[in-house]
């Protein structure tokens, strides 16, 4: 039975009322027992015997008096100490939990965050102790994702300024005219490195929630159907058939058209990176789909591509994750396209879902609320 911290002090309390009280009946019948003995050896007398009724009844209660208040005072001594004890038992009992959390609490302040308080109870100390340890599992998470995101950002910014570097040094040195095409190759690493940058503010603030979305009523199919229609010309150039179905029209959604626009953008690049040639890649709107008592749009973004391993899914959303540790930064892109399609859709009250299965494709899902 599971008992609040409340309850336990109430039956704690109980417990020792109960202990009193029948030390208190026991003690009286035994003290009464012994004064009574005590009264016929040392009273009864001849004196006593021949003394009138209303007189021995005085001799009786004076007697009787005189004991029993110094057995009170003793009784509330041992009373007073023993209910003393009982508490101080008490509390260092209900309090074990709350003096190993305040350890453990040092340790957090002083840095160590590899803490966590085993959980002996479900009162309200064991849900402290629970939220305890998911904030200090959060808090390593969080300290991980700051130091591979430090660590990607330096790997990500060295090579276009490595590049620039070189180049600038050797314009330098030689002291001659600066063809335009290092011109070129310099602005190309400069758009890049412009592009991360934007990518990383898109996505620092899709993360603290602190996107500021314009959201107005969006027809998604038709700016669906733009889209597809504006990469078409990459995917032919690649020998890629593509194709967009949509079952109904319009499909209207409560969304930010430039940042959704971003979501499928970044979906389809990803689709045409990683199809190989003679490959489809199709994108299917229907409306109405429903999911967790909430009516949603569900897009899918198809691919006949090099799929993506099972233990790879988890992690495809992360930041500047890529499947193949093998790709280069230029095949691979950056790694953060994924991450910020999910941030944006999230922003917009929807989710994304990926199936995948290696050599045969992937298909991204984008679900969003529809406008009731």
């Amino acid at each position: 039975m599971k008992l609040t911290v409340r309850q336990k002090i109430f039956v704690f309390t109980g417990l020792l009322v109960l202990i009193l009280g029948f030390s208190h009946i026991l003690t009286n019948q035994l003290y009464m027992e012994s004064l009574f003995d005590q009264f016929r050896k040392e009273e009864i007398d001849a004196a006593y015997l021949n003394a009138p009724p209303g007189e021995q009844i005085d001799i009786l209660k004076t007697y009787f008096l005189g004991k029993m208040q110094k057995m009170w005072l003793e009784k509330w001594v041992l009373f007073v100490v023993t209910g003393l004890f009982f508490s101080l038992w008490v509390s260092g009992v209900l309090t074990i939990p709350l003096r190993k959390l305040v350890a453990a609490i040092e340790r957090v302040a002083q840095g160590d965050l590899e803490v966590n308080v085993p959980v002996q109870s479900k009162d309200e100390y064991g849900k402290v102790i629970q939220t305890f340890n998911d904030m200090t599992l959060r808090l390593r998470e969080a300290e991980d994702a700051r130091r591979r995101l430090v660590a990607d950002v330096a790997h990500e910014l060295r090579t276009p300024l490595s590049i620039m570097q070189l180049k600038l040094e050797n314009a330098q040195q030689t002291g001659q005219y600066v063809p335009p095409e290092m011109l070129l190759r310099l602005h190309d690493e400069v758009i890049r490195l412009s592009l991360l940058v934007e990518d990383l503010h898109v996505l620092s603030l899709a993360e603290a929630g602190r996107l500021a979305l314009d959201c107005k009523p969006l027809d998604l199919s038709a700016r669906l159907e733009q889209i597809v229609d504006d990469v078409k010309m990459e995917a032919e150039e690649n020998g890629l058939e593509m194709s967009f179905y949509s079952k109904t029209k319009p499909v209207t959604v409560m969304a930010d058209a430039r940042r959704i626009t971003q979501v499928f953008i970044n979906l389809l690049t990803n689709a045409i990176r990683y199809t190989p040639e003679g490959g489809k890649v199709s994108v299917v709107i229907e409306d109405k789909v429903q999911d967790r008592n909430t009516v949603y749009t569900c897009v899918s973004v198809k691919d006949t591509g090099i799929g993506i391993p099972a233990k790879e899914l988890t992690h495809l959303f992360d930041r500047f994750y890529r499947v193949e540790k093998a790709r280069s930064r230029h095949t691979g892109g950056t790694g953060l396209g994924l991450s910020i399609a999910h941030h944006l859709v999230r922003a917009h009250g929807g989710f994304i879902r990926v199936e995948s299965e290696p050599d045969k494709g992937t298909t991204f899902t984008v679900y969003l609320p529809l406008v009731k």
